[in-house]
């Protein structure tokens, strides 16, 4: 009986809590259709409004995004940024790597970036350190002290010490590694007292002795066991050549070797990030070798290359194109035209002195392509010795003609002048470039207004450098390179002109005994205001002999498609010098916040 009343309990408050949940249910559904679905009716009567809402909200966000892009720019500007590979172009041939060998366009330009030297030139030109901190010199200029910076390593690990420099030295002194570095180094004695110290001992007083340390240093680990008689053939220079530059070598592709006019290397280098003068800031470095300049130009305006070296005038698909940089990079160096004054009519002092007078320099140097320095006697302005009071004679037309009547060289009807029967012609031997036909043409011009007859003879590469190197010229056009330091003596001392010398570089086989005691008291002065004295005479001989007429500094022609940056336009010594500070160079941009 109880049990029956629990049960019936029980259903009554089960029916009780149904009817609860039913009862909220349809009070829920109430809700749901007063609050929300019948203002979802009325959505649409506010639609505009809603719509306008949204777009106004949408204009205020885009207009935030075209804001921030623009102001990104008062705070963001493209800076040079490290990375990427530079692919230079140069003409000519690969050979030999190794510093002591090194002597085309190619070898050099290899050579100059994977070996330092004891010292190197900087950007505007000066001596400064590389592998060395730095150097001194007794009273006498005959000893040099040259101190190692520390923790030297060559690229394959090892460290670098003074063994390594004497090494190099001796193998260049010694007859038969057959270096042409060899006459330089003649009479020198070279010792090393500790692991960080070179002296050099010379046998005579030089003061342009320290700009001969500045060829690449060779390891001793790797050559020594290397017989110096085969080591210009040596795996070493052109397939794992070691050193200490800014770039380590890593492979080497040939393309067409059997065929000369279409030959082409590829060098590829890698920074070496333990450079003495800082890690290089480009990734890599290729070198390319041309052997025409048609292939180079192709290259260069295809932007296959990054920078080209080796053109003499900018390339016409080109010349308009605003991506493409010229640098026009001074070099420390004479073009002029040097008379043999050994033989033929130029032999007559005379004739020499007219034929200078007669030339209108500023007038050739402005139908150039580019602006050059004039070059008015055997030093460059702003050299120790240089002295504007001794210049070569300044044009003068009528002096000119006055003074060949006065030494028996008349007019003749055809406008030519003779002396005993002897006409005044002569051959000028040049170069087969753009610049030398310009000037050619020019002192024809000139000289044909003088009655001298002057016949061009262009010759190619080869031909040119056999006829320069057997003096096989009345008179030649060529360039000179003089440097940082005024020491001129290969050019005009007498010694130079003889057939047995060295290079035999009196190219006009001058010979003045006041010159020949001017050149070698020069040289061996290291107080700068002496060594100005002392080459006094010498500029005052050279201005009265005229052995040579003086033009203009010539350029390195540096092509680059697109700016790099640490690369300027200063004056340098050499075509290799462009490489001064090349682990500074950068080609990649990129926008970073100031």
């Amino acid at each position: 009986m109880q049990f029956r009343l629990l049960r019936l309990r029980f259903r009554r408050r089960l029916r009780k809590g149904q009817r609860q949940v039913e009862g909220l249910s349809a009070q829920a559904e109430q809700q749901i259709e007063t609050h929300l679905l019948k203002r979802f009716e009325r959505l649409g009567q506010i639609r505009r409004f809603v719509i306008g809402w949204v777009g106004l909200l949408l204009l205020l966000i885009i207009g935030l995004i075209i804001q921030i892009i623009s102001l990104s720019g008062y705070f963001q500007t493209l800076q040079p940024v490290p990375g990427g590979i530079y692919n230079e172009g140069v003409l000519g041939r690969f050979t030999n790597a190794n510093p002591i060998y090194a002597t085309t366009d190619a070898d050099t330009a290899v050579s100059h970036l994977i070996f330092s030297g004891l010292l190197k030139y900087d950007t505007q030109g000066k001596l400064v350190g590389d592998l060395a901190s730095g150097y001194t010199t007794d009273d006498h200029g005959i000893a040099y002290t040259v101190h190692l910076r520390s923790n030297l390593t060559w690229q394959d690990g090892r460290l670098l010490t003074s063994a390594d420099v004497l090494f190099t030295y001796e193998l260049i002194q010694n007859p038969d590694a057959q270096s042409p570095l060899q006459s330089s180094w003649q009479g020198i004695t070279v010792t090393a007292p500790d692991a960080h110290t070179i002296v050099f001992k010379l046998p005579g007083a030089l003061a342009s002795f320290p700009y001969s340390l500045t060829n690449g240093i060779v390891p001793e680990h790797l050559l020594a066991k290397e017989p110096p008689s085969d080591l210009r053939s040596a795996d070493f220079n052109t397939v794992d050549p070691v050193g200490t530059g800014p770039f380590a070598w890593q492979t080497i592709q040939v393309k067409d070797a059997g065929d000369p006019n279409n030959a082409q290397e590829q060098i590829a280098l890698t920074a070496f990030n333990h450079y003495a003068g800082g890690q290089p800031k480009l990734q890599k470095f290729v070198v390319q070798v041309f052997a025409s300049t048609s292939q180079l130009t192709r290259a260069f305006t295809s932007g296959q290359l990054t920078a080209a070296e080796g053109l003499d005038q900018v390339p016409a698909q080109v010349q308009n194109k605003a991506s493409v940089v010229q640098h026009n990079l001074p070099l420390r160096a004479a073009n002029m035209v040097f008379f043999k004054t050994s033989s033929g009519v130029l032999a007559d002092q005379a004739v020499r002195h007219s034929l200078v007078q007669a030339a209108n320099v500023p007038d050739i140097i402005s139908h150039l392509d580019y602006p050059a320095h004039e070059v008015n006697e055997p030093l460059l302005r702003g050299q120790i010795g240089y002295d504007a009071s001794l210049e070569q004679p300044k044009f003068d037309l009528k002096s000119a003609k006055a003074a060949l009547d006065s030494a028996g060289w008349k007019v003749g009807q055809q406008g030519w002048r003779t002396k005993n029967g002897q006409l005044l012609t002569f051959v000028l031997s040049t170069p087969d470039a753009h610049d030398d036909h310009v000037v050619a043409e020019q002192l024809k011009q000139q000289w044909q207004r003088l009655g001298a007859k002057l016949e061009i003879d262009y010759l190619d590469p080869l031909d040119f450098q056999n006829a320069v190197a057997y003096h096989n010229y009345d008179a030649v056009l060529n360039g000179i390179t003089i440097g940082e330091d005024p020491d001129v003596f290969v050019y005009w001392d007498s010694s130079q002109a003889d057939i047995r010398s060295a290079n035999r570089l009196n190219l006009s086989e001058y010979k003045s005994d006041a010159a020949d005691a001017s050149l070698e008291a020069g040289r061996s002065r290291i107080d700068p205001a002496i060594r100005a004295i002392k080459y006094r005479p010498f500029l005052q001989a050279w201005q009265q002999d005229s052995p040579a007429l003086a033009l203009y500094q010539p350029r390195l022609l540096y092509l680059t498609n697109g700016p790099v940056a640490g690369l300027g336009d200063n004056p340098i010594n050499s075509s290799t010098d462009r490489f001064a500070n090349v682990q500074n160079w950068e080609i990649r941009q990129a926008k970073i916040t100031d």
